[in-house]
């Protein structure tokens, strides 16, 4: 994977302790985290293949407490695609995900100045300038599908949610690896799309994608390298080329 990169910015987003940080490291270092250690802000690169296609992905892993609502609009602002998770042993967890859906919603659309709620929509429109590309890219990811002796939500409720919002969705095992990258990489998809052909991307409502497990595409170890900044606690910065 040599040359100039596409550029993927994604964001990891749900209550605390529903598997962000366990999802961000499965994807990004190929291990599981056992142990809960709350995050304020990581933040993680990863050179990946998509589709034939190399790519970068950078991921950041998010706080989920309340007490970080603003800092996460900044991280939300910054954000491309957003993969909103919920712990399928919370039902507490999963009725939070509208809460930050209605954030993801609320600080794309009023941050860029062609968006439908944008100061600059109207004449956007009429000069056909328009650079606003749709509404955000989102999944809907249940994790910890390996604890279904636990199980609070449906896997039949997760799908309608999905539905109500637009996106796709999939039940994902960080612990096992389970759909971890497919929840990732079809974002990306997503994206590609979206950047391709701007105006197709503009209503996706009703857009719903079940998925069944599938296994972890393994990459050649020779071929990464690893750094990590420890510049303060629990806000780090990896990148695996």
């Amino acid at each position: 994977m040599t040359g100039k990169m596409t550029l993927y910015k994604l964001v990891v987003l749900g209550d605390g302790g529903v598997g962000k940080t366990a999802l961000t490291i499965q994807l990004c270092l190929n291990h599981f985290v056992e142990t809960y250690d709350p995050t304020i802000e990581d933040s993680y690169r990863k050179q990946v293949m998509i589709d034939q296609q190399a790519c970068m992905l950078e991921v950041l892993d998010t706080a989920g407490q309340e007490e970080y609502t603003a800092l996460r609009d900044q991280w939300i602002r910054d954000g491309e695609g957003f993969i909103l998770v919920y712990s399928i042993t919370s039902r507490n967890s999963f009725s939070r995900i509208q809460k930050f859906y209605s954030q993801v919603q609320r600080v794309k659309e009023s941050g860029h100045p062609n968006s439908p709620t944008g100061a600059n929509y109207l004449q956007s429109q009429m000069s056909g300038q328009s650079t606003y590309n749709g509404p955000p890219i989102i999944m809907l990811v249940g994790n910890k599908s390996d604890q279904h002796h636990e199980r609070e939500v449906p896997f039949q409720e997760g799908q309608a949610l999905a539905k109500d919002l637009g996106c796709e969705f999939v039940e994902a095992s960080a612990k096992n690896c389970i759909n971890v990258e497919k929840a990732f990489y079809d974002v990306v998809r997503q994206l590609r799309r979206q950047r391709q052909s701007p105006m197709k991307a503009i209503d996706r409502k009703g857009t719903n994608y079940m998925s069944q497990p599938s296994p972890r595409n393994n990459f050649d170890s020779d071929h990464q390298r690893i750094y990590r900044d420890h510049t303060k606690k629990r806000s780090t910065k990896c990148v695996i080329l």
